[in-house]
């Protein structure tokens, strides 16, 4: 629509409203001349008006206000301006036709009144009379359209309108862009130079931040850091003003955050609560209102026939649940019917001297027993009481475990039997499962043939070479031993000074090597004089490969492990130490690998880097695991297989190292694990517990136990398989060894048989510590044990 179109529609909205139509409403398209202010501008004031008009000309084009349309102005410039009557306005009166508008007045010219009127008022206040004279036009709502192509009149209209207040809902480019990235943590944008986005969309750059020591001298000057707050979103501190901390502080107190609001203003009764006394009209009611309904009748009836018939029936009372004596009709029984379902109730047993509150001084127990009695288990006590004397009876208090005592009746009240019922009578041996005699399952260690003496500490560890004649044995004394099995003579003693945890040896016949973890350190020595010079020169050989510089070394070995190979000092070289592996924590277990030349550590680091695997041959060591869950307590190699078992605190995981994967979990159900040894077939696995159990697992089974055993009065400190022979023993600190029979059979449909052969007792207990160490022999029917007590025993 042209401008003389719209100059038309606004005609005729007002001969609608009956409004008289002057010429001075009417808004041109032609050009209007505004006079400027005398007033001089400086060389600012003319930078900032041409910004101005750059910015008022990109308003005009986002108007519309293109290069064709600038044509179309012209040529209606250019024709004779067509004169508005009153008569082309739909609706206006006679006497509005009679007046004619001055045709030779352009459309123009009004404006340009119009545009001077508004200039007018920047000095002096618009009175009635001008509002009056340009009824209709809202001077502060004119558009550049109203305007035309006349931009500069545009821009002479927009310097007459007041100035816009900077308050608190205005929007202006000196304030901070605000962040509208909503509810999204700003922890994502810690790695961006930016800190989110602006309503236009556009990057807030993340302010530069000052160091805490910078902080804190700027918190020392101001004086208003302790009504400062943190805005997050846009990375800058907020001053909190009177008002917020008054909100802030109503909060915590507990109060309504608004100041001025009143709770207890009185109520505004929106709705009357007085019933009218006269009825809204006075028409007489209808007949239909006082008439009996002949459709309810019928519903009735229809009801009164479905009650007759029986169909509906008025529902039960809830009489809640019934409680009733099961023993009540008992004395109303007689006869043949009484002798065969007569049962009495079960009768409290009647009460002791140990229960009476001033027992006789025989049945009070003293202080061992007492802590004796606190120590068992609930199940595994004989009285759930202890003999307690109160002298009087008015000194005896409320009975602790009168409810449970109360429960525990009411549940043998509920299980008691009904009635008799005829009994088998089976002899309790036939209900034992047939185990083979143990004097069949000979051969197996059944006493003591050898004692070894010699460590003034707790002997930890002991480990049998491949041939079968030679114990090595470590000690808290610092010092590794060399014995020879069929005699006991000492052979050789090597000294540390530090704790010696574990010692093994090689399970290679073709070397003469053992690892044995003393303190933070592995060492690798070779016994002098213990084998023949071909073995000696492979052994010398295999631990001092890694030492000769390589051309071929391995670039991808991780040098940030805190693990270095190292040659041992003289000393230990003269007796035989070739290999010394330093290590941040203490070596707590050391396991070789069956082919001889791979042995894993454990350590007393936490997380993944407490397991270590070490390839003696190239000195190098891995970490196979960068993070483990739980503290690992035991490792061992899989006999058959490339896996690796890792016992942690509650679990037995295996892992598949050739495929880098975890095969399976066992759960064996214990609180905390001690130690694993798997079957030498492979399928079967051992885990002893420090509660007391051991578990028998059977990897093709399930991942629970095939069999927990807990003979054990104490805590389990070591199980181990024998090699040769179908065996198995677990070493406790009760300071005994029990022996097993555990035959694994080929044939996947039967069971493993499980029995138990003997108990071993010889090692005293020591600091509530017993056998910390058990070992089969490699050939012979043989155990040996090693305890708190310093000593090394031979079982035959």
């Amino acid at each position: 629509m042209g401008v003389k179109g719209k100059i038309n529609q606004r005609k005729r909205r007002a001969a609608t409203r009956d409004l008289p139509i002057e010429t001075e409403k009417l808004v041109g398209a032609g050009k209007i001349d505004i006079e400027s202010d005398g007033e001089e501008s400086s060389s600012s004031d003319v930078t900032e008006e041409e910004d101005f008009d750059e910015m008022l000309q990109e308003m005009a084009e986002d108007q519309g206000f293109g290069s064709e349309e600038a044509g179309e102005f012209e040529d209606e410039g250019n024709s004779d301006e067509e004169s508005i009557h009153s008569s082309d306005i739909e609706g206006a009166s006679s006497e509005e036709s009679e007046s004619e508008l001055d045709s030779n007045e352009s459309d123009g010219e009004v404006l340009q009144r119009v545009a001077s009127h508004a200039t007018d008022g920047q000095d002096t206040a618009v009175d009635s009379e001008s509002e009056a004279a340009v009824e209709g036009v809202d001077m502060e709502k004119l558009t550049i359209r109203d305007f035309g192509k006349d931009v500069e009149s545009w821009k002479a209209y927009r310097k007459t309108l007041p100035q816009i207040d900077a308050g608190y809902a205005s929007d202006s480019s000196t304030e901070e862009p605000a962040n509208t990235i909503g509810n999204v943590p700003i922890e994502w944008y810690e790695d961006y130079p930016h800190i989110g986005y602006d309503v236009d969309g556009k990057r807030i750059m993340r302010p530069a931040t000052s160091d805490e020591l910078d902080k804190f001298l700027a918190n020392m000057d101001d004086p208003d850091v302790f009504r400062t707050g943190r805005d997050e979103a846009n990375q800058q501190d907020v001053k909190l003003s009177e008002k917020e901390i008054d909100i802030i502080r109503r909060i915590q107190g507990g109060a309504i955050p608004d100041a001025e609001f009143n709770q207890y203003e009185d109520t505004v009764e929106w709705f009357t609560s007085q019933t009218m006394q006269t009825p809204l009209h006075a028409a007489p009611p209808s007949k239909a209102s006082f008439l009996p309904s002949k459709w309810e009748h019928k519903r009735v009836m229809k009801i009164v026939r479905a009650i007759r018939q029986g169909h509906i029936t008025r529902p039960a009372a809830d009489q809640g649940p019934k409680y009733y004596d099961v023993w009540a009709n008992a004395a109303e029984l007689t006869g043949a019917r009484a002798r065969r379902q007569r049962l009495a109730a079960p009768r409290i047993p009647l009460p002791t001297h140990a229960e009476s509150y001033h027992p006789p001084a025989e049945y009070l127990p003293t202080e061992e027993e007492r802590q004796k009695w606190l120590e068992a288990d609930p199940d595994e006590r004989k009285t759930d009481y202890l003999p307690q004397d109160f002298g009087t009876l008015r000194a005896v208090p409320g009975y602790g475990r009168f409810i449970q005592e109360r429960f525990q009746r009411c549940l043998d009240l509920y299980l008691a039997p009904r009635m008799l019922k005829k009994t088998s009578n089976l002899d309790p041996e036939q209900l034992v499962p047939k185990l083979p005699d143990p004097r069949d399952l000979r051969p197996f260690p059944a006493a003591e043939a050898l004692l070894y003496s010699g460590h003034t500490g707790r002997v930890r560890t002991i480990s049998v070479d491949p041939t079968g004649l030679w114990l090595l044995s470590g000690s808290d004394d610092g010092s590794v031993r060399l014995w020879e099995i069929a005699t006991g003579r000492c052979a050789q003693t090597w000294s540390f000074g530090q704790t010696v945890h574990k010692v093994a040896w090689c399970p290679s016949a073709d070397v003469c090597v053992f690892a044995a973890a003393v303190g933070s350190r592995l060492v690798v020595g070779i016994p002098p004089h213990l084998c023949d010079s071909q073995k000696q020169l492979v052994s010398e050989e295999l631990a001092r490969a890694g030492f000769a510089p390589s051309a071929d070394d391995d670039d991808d070995d991780d040098d940030t492990l805190p693990v270095s190979w190292d040659v041992p000092p003289s000393a230990e070289q003269a007796v035989g130490i070739c290999v010394s592996v330093s290590m941040r924590a203490a070596v707590k277990s050391v396991v070789w690998h069956r082919r001889g030349d791979y042995l894993a550590t454990l350590t007393a680091e936490e997380g993944g880097g407490s397991v270590l695997v070490h390839q003696l041959s190239k000195h190098k060591t891995q970490r196979p695991f960068r993070k483990l869950k739980g503290a690992v307590q035991s490792v061992c190699f899989h006999p058959t297989r490339p896996w690796f078992l890792v016992a942690t605190q509650r679990y037995v995981r295996i892992y598949n190292l050739a495929q880098q994967q975890l095969i399976k979990t066992l759960q064996p159900g214990a609180k905390w694990i001690s130690s694993l040894d798997v079957h030498p077939q492979g399928d079967n696995v051992i885990v002893g517990s420090y509660d007391k159990k051991m578990a028998w697992f059977d990897l093709d089974l399930s991942v629970k136990p095939y069999r927990s055993i807990r003979y054990h009065r104490q805590a389990i400190r070591q199980v181990q398989f024998s090699r040769k022979f179908p065996l198995f023993a677990t070493a406790s600190d009760d300071g005994s060894i029990q022996i097993y029979h555990g035959m694994v059979y080929q044939d996947l449909n039967q069971n493993p048989l499980i029995v138990p052969l003997k108990v071993l007792r010889g090692h005293a207990v020591c600091s509530s510590l017993g056998v910390l160490d058990c070992l089969f022999h490699p050939t012979q029917p043989w155990l040996l044990s090693a305890g708190a007590d310093g000593s090394i025993r031979l079982w035959t």
